[in-house]
């Protein structure tokens, strides 16, 4: 019992010290005794004794004017950039892509019923769509949803759409849109989430084994059944590969206001993207989420 119980105050701990590190951010690096007592609900001493821990441990750094950053979070950085951090080439092709179209480049890959964003390349143009790394958006909507969503099996599908603010019955919708983002090979989406946000989206693909089995992303989430994705008429982004097909593994967007995705902005989106997309696909690609 006394074992249990210390397991139980343990895991509380830690989550009370996460909870005063994710209070800083950009906008405040430092944070005052007060502060953290006055947003995370902590008693004075709780506080002091946590942030105390952490100086400790280098998670924070005691300053004059509170408490910041430290320099394990730094190392700690370093080696999540390292794991996580894309390949020279994909990047280039993303800026390339930005470079050419004025739009923002995004990289998403599926994490159960929603969306990752793992790269970025932001829009020079002062009315522009920004999402930052590591931002989590849902699934039930939007153009790169619906090419990470094709070969997605009817249970991820129902997860999917009771998530939405329609319920199970936007099933429909989505298989509908998942259809029509097979067949031609790209998927577009006019305003789905926010009024007056385009995108256009193309899956990047990734091998999967020759004896079909899905390949899942995060708890329960599977993404895939092992069939070849579509590229529609100009041909497959990869055909099979030891025996398997090819899956989407992540999606390649270009997003930006409605007023600058016309219908022949889309196509012209469409075919450079289908473009980046099979190269990195036949570089292979390679991320920590896929």
């Amino acid at each position: 019992m006394p074992s249990n119980i210390g397991e139980g105050r343990g895991v509380r701990s830690v989550q009370r010290a996460f909870d005063i590190l994710s209070l800083l951010s950009e906008d405040r690096r430092t944070l005052t005794i007060r502060e953290v007592v006055d947003e995370t609900g902590l008693a004075k001493t709780t506080a002091l004794r946590l942030l105390q821990t952490l100086e400790h441990m280098g998670l924070l750094w005691a300053t004059p004017k509170g408490f910041t950053a430290g320099p394990a979070l730094w190392r700690w950085a370093h080696l999540a950039r390292s794991a996580w951090e894309l390949p020279a080439e994909t990047v280039q092709l993303m800026r390339e892509l930005g470079a050419r179209h004025r739009e923002t480049v995004n990289l998403y890959v599926p994490r159960d019923v929603r969306r990752i964003c793992i790269a970025q390349q932001e829009s020079p143009q002062p009315l522009r769509h920004v999402v930052r790394v590591g931002d989590e958006l849902p699934l039930w909507a939007g153009a790169s949803s619906k090419v990470l969503l094709i070969q997605a099996p009817e249970r991820l599908l129902v997860r999917v759409a009771r998530s939405s603010p329609y319920g199970e019955a936007h099933v429909a919708t989505l298989r509908a849109w998942i259809g029509r983002a097979a067949h031609d090979g790209y998927a577009a989406s006019h305003g789905e989430r926010e009024p007056g946000l385009s995108a256009v989206a193309v899956p990047i693909t990734g091998p999967v084994s020759s004896a079909g089995a899905a390949s899942t992303v995060g708890t329960g989430s599977t993404v895939s059944t092992g069939s070849t994705v579509s590229t529609g008429s100009t041909g497959s982004t990869g055909g099979a590969v030891g025996g398997g097909g090819r899956a989407a593994v992540a999606a390649l967007t270009l997003s930006g206001p409605t007023v600058r995705f016309t219908e022949d902005r889309v196509r012209e989106f469409a075919a450079d993207l289908r473009e980046a997309a099979k190269r990195m696909s036949e570089r292979g690609f390679d991320h920590p989420l896929t």
